[in-house]
């Protein structure tokens, strides 16, 4: 019996369930609780788990937790949310905001960051206007995963393929495969959303209102970890498109971002307390559990008898799809990307791998580590849990939709 496998499968029910008896299990609790067990059941050595848990991510996610919660303590946040939507007369052109302004801050500012920043954002957009948050919720997840698409610094598993993939000038190449097709489905998304809630987003009027900044030395501190973190990905961006060969890790976004306030603010002590310890407990148990997953070798072994032509445009975006709802994306491109290397693709390939591996996360809850970020984040500041299937119901239609478009645009391209 691989051990592994049915620990995932069990994790995989339990997250779609979330209760036992009387008792309401949040995602972290389970995640911890399968990784656990395959520790406990010698099915990975402590060694093995503990170099399995990636400390850039790790890294990168405090940094952005700590200027997150600088921002929305400060209300700085809310003080920006306003001059974000001010322009949003109606649900219906706020959802338009919120889906498209997000999908393209993903694609500067990585989908993680995004999510973060924007999931008390969504709360306080519906607290004020008397929306439900769960669909704001919903638009902010697709939204970040959608626009980080684009984008060779949108998303880990992108840049894992940019980095190793030898492709010529990354921002130009994703750019000219994915530019179109990309802003095509963040359209799609608005429409479904809609379309799916037809009594939250339509004509009904809203007006914002600005909120008063809390604490204004908070806050001026916060302001300039934001600028940092901004300035910091568009000099990123900037050097990988000039090809010069000079770069610095993302984790040193994340992590300048948040040095005004650890270093100068006598509330650092507060907002460390304050942050979202309990996702990254979870992102340290994903990575346990699915390095044990990947050490069975049950997936590889799928792959290769599968027998089917992995290396075309649809196999690539079925697999990747698929595979990256059971072992997560990142892992999947680190499995698959040498198998389409070694057979010589074109960049095409490659392309579409970046495209399938991080559309998937549109299809379930697991299937990109922004959508865990946002429905966890969103829990321990009060909001209703967006169950399995709400999230299911959404996502599969939405990515299929997702995927023919990139199919097509692919297909097209030379």
């Amino acid at each position: 019996m691989n051990i592994p496998v049915c620990v995932l499968a069990v994790v995989f029910t339990a997250i779609a369930v979330r209760q036992v008896g009387a008792v309401r299990l949040q995602i972290w609790q389970i995640m911890l609780s399968g990784a656990a067990v395959v520790l406990l059941t010698g099915n990975i050595s402590p060694s093995d788990a503990l170099h399995a848990i990636d400390i850039d991510i790790m890294l990168f996610l405090f940094g952005m937790f700590v200027l997150g919660q600088a921002l929305e303590a400060s209300g700085y946040l809310a003080h920006l949310a306003y001059h974000l939507f001010r322009k949003a007369k109606s649900t219906e052109t706020l959802l338009f905001f919120v889906v498209v302004g997000f999908g393209l801050l993903s694609a500067l500012l990585m989908n993680d960051t995004i999510a973060v920043i924007g999931t008390p954002l969504m709360l306080l957009l519906a607290r004020q206007h008397g929306i439900t948050p769960k669909p704001l919720l919903l638009a902010l997840a697709f939204a970040v995963t959608t626009g980080s698409v684009m984008s060779p610094i949108g998303n880990p598993q992108n840049l894992l393929i940019a980095l190793n993939g030898n492709i010529p000038n990354p921002f130009f190449s994703f750019g000219c495969y994915l530019l179109l097709p990309t802003l095509l489905n963040l359209l799609v998304t608005v429409l479904f959303l809609q379309w799916f809630y037809p009594g939250h987003f339509g004509k009904q009027e809203i007006e914002l209102v600005r909120e008063q900044i809390i604490d204004h030395d908070l806050a001026r501190l916060a302001r300039y970890g934001l600028f940092i973190v901004a300035g910091l990905a568009l000099l990123k961006m900037a050097l990988g498109a000039a090809d010069c060969g000079i770069s610095f890790p993302l984790t040193w976004i994340a992590l300048l971002g948040m040095l005004p306030v650890v270093l100068f603010s006598p509330k650092r002590g507060a907002v460390l307390r304050a942050i979202d310890w309990q996702t990254l407990g979870f992102f340290a148990s994903m990575f346990v559990l699915m390095q044990s997953v990947w050490q069975s070798g049950f997936f590889q072994g799928l792959l290769v008898k599968s027998g089917m032509e992995i290396t075309s445009i649809p196999a690539i975006l079925t697999v990747s799809i698929t595979l990256s709802q059971l072992i997560s994306n990142v892992p999947l491109v680190a499995l698959y990307m040498p198998v389409l290397m070694e057979s010589g693709v074109p960049l095409k390939a490659l392309i579409a791998l970046a495209a399938g591996s991080t559309i998937a996360g549109n299809m379930l809850i697991l299937g990109a580590a922004s959508n865990v970020i946002v429905l966890q984040n969103a829990e321990n500041r009060g909001a209703d849990a967006i169950t399995f299937f709400e999230f299911a119901r959404i996502g599969i239609p939405l990515t299929a939709i997702h995927t023919l478009v990139y199919w097509g645009f692919l297909m097209m391209v030379p």
